[in-house]
């Protein structure tokens, strides 16, 4: 009886045994199916030649572009140019009606005919008023003239060799003014000032122009020199310090929309340009001046342009998608404050975890690892528009979740389960 007693006893331990097997064995399978799979692509960490660029747009400018102006004022009564014509430095550009300086030009001579004039008179009288000191100065001498008398005519001298002296100087005065006057009368006639083409003539002839002398003059036209071109963008405060003189440059001319322009960095700005500055929406710039190593004659300035420049470029380096790489923040340990046993520790722990919170959160990747996803924390380098390069944390050969961009960015963390869309990484290979 005891032995059939202790055999039923062992059937019901094992049935309980196999009973408990079969409820986990179903809650594993339950919870199995009910953990959500996200759907990635994949692509193996490997070698390449990064290049990184800055982006900017801009205008064509010609190295040279001289404004012309009128000195004098009046109208236009010769224009033997058109916007276009090619000129040589020297030829004439436009005359301008010589009348008005021309009467200055008299009036200038006359003046300096009267000056000169005076100057005869008032040498006669100085010379009358040196004969007249010399015979009170013998009178004085032998005592016939009292000492008032002598102070009186050499006061009298004194005043006629001062007004010689003035009249001299106003005659080399309205000498200066014929000077100006005939040099303004020349500046009626306009000339090139450089070998170039006329790529702006907003007159025409017969028009008034108004004169640079005393105010800011109207511009009759501008000659450019196109045989050597410039790209002038604007660059962001945040890319310039990566920008160095002589560095790389292709040029995209929304003008030539099939050909690529090559060029190079030759001018960095050293003053900045603001725009609504004061407010949350302003922008800091540093203009950026690129040589063109191509040339086309039917450059024009003015055309819009997207420059691409190559900063630094790194040979035979670790690189993975530039999507593969994401920001997270540190998980926080649960029990961390539990563990702490002191009010100083406590507030040592608080400091330091507020410090964390405060640094940027560091930058990550997934690799696939069987059927999940790893995280692991990266240093990264430069990047192209495809590619950045990793510095550490990676080996080569290994595989790295690609896309899509939502789940690198937002839905995926360390062990989740991932299925690797074949078709979508065979698609993503060939863009």
């Amino acid at each position: 009886m005891a032995k059939t007693t202790t055999k039923k006893r062992r059937y019901l331990i094992a049935g309980a045994i196999g009973a408990s097997i079969l409820a986990v064995a179903a809650m594993a399978a339950i919870f199995g199916k009910n953990e959500k799979s996200i759907t990635v692509t994949v692509e193996r960490v490997g070698r390449r030649t990064i290049t990184q660029t800055v982006s900017a747009t801009g205008k064509i400018q010609p190295e040279v572009l001289v404004k012309i102006s009128s000195e004098v004022s009046g109208e236009i009564i010769y224009l033997p140019v058109k916007e276009g014509d090619t000129v040589r430095k020297g030829d004439l550009l436009a005359r301008i009606q010589p009348d008005l300086v021309q009467a200055q030009l008299e009036q200038a001579r006359y003046a300096a005919e009267a000056a000169k004039a005076q100057i005869n008179t008032v040498r006669a009288e100085y010379e009358r008023a040196k004969l007249e000191f010399e015979r009170i100065k013998n009178l004085y001498e032998k005592q016939f003239v009292s000492k008032g008398e002598y102070d009186q005519a050499y006061a009298a001298l004194q005043s006629a060799q001062a007004r010689l002296e003035a009249s001299q100087k106003d005659y080399e005065r309205s000498q200066a003014v014929v000077r100006q006057s005939t040099v303004t009368t020349g500046r009626t006639t306009i000339y090139a000032p450089i070998n170039g083409i006329v790529v702006a003539l907003p007159v025409e002839k017969g028009e008034k122009v108004l004169g640079t002398q005393q105010f800011q003059g109207t511009e009759m036209m501008q000659i450019a020199d196109l045989s050597v071109m410039n790209a002038e963008v604007d660059v962001d405060e945040n890319d310039v310090v990566m920008i160095s003189v002589g560095d790389t440059a292709r040029v995209r001319i929304d003008a030539f929309p099939n050909r690529v322009f090559r060029g190079y960095v030759y001018q960095i700005g050293n003053s900045a340009k603001r725009s609504a500055a004061g407010t949350q929406e302003e922008v800091v710039n540093f203009a950026i001046k690129i040589r063109l190593i191509d040339t086309d004659p039917r450059l024009r300035p003015g055309m819009s342009c997207d420059v691409d420049i190559e900063t630094e470029t790194r040979m035979n380096v670790l690189a993975v998608p530039l999507q593969s790489v994401t920001l997270r923040k540190p998980q926080e340990k649960e029990n961390d404050a539990v563990q702490l046993a002191g009010g100083t520790e406590k507030q040592e722990s608080a400091k330091k975890n507020a410090a964390q919170s405060n640094a940027p959160p560091p930058q990550v990747v997934f690799l696939k690892d069987g059927n999940r996803a790893k995280m692991v924390r990266v240093e990264t380098g430069i990047s192209d528009g495809g590619y950045i390069e990793i510095v550490n944390g990676l080996q080569e050969g290994q595989t790295v979740i690609s896309g899509n961009f939502r789940a690198i960015s937002k839905e995926l963390e360390d062990g989740m389960l991932i299925t690797v869309d074949s078709l979508g990484a065979k698609k993503f290979k060939k863009k």
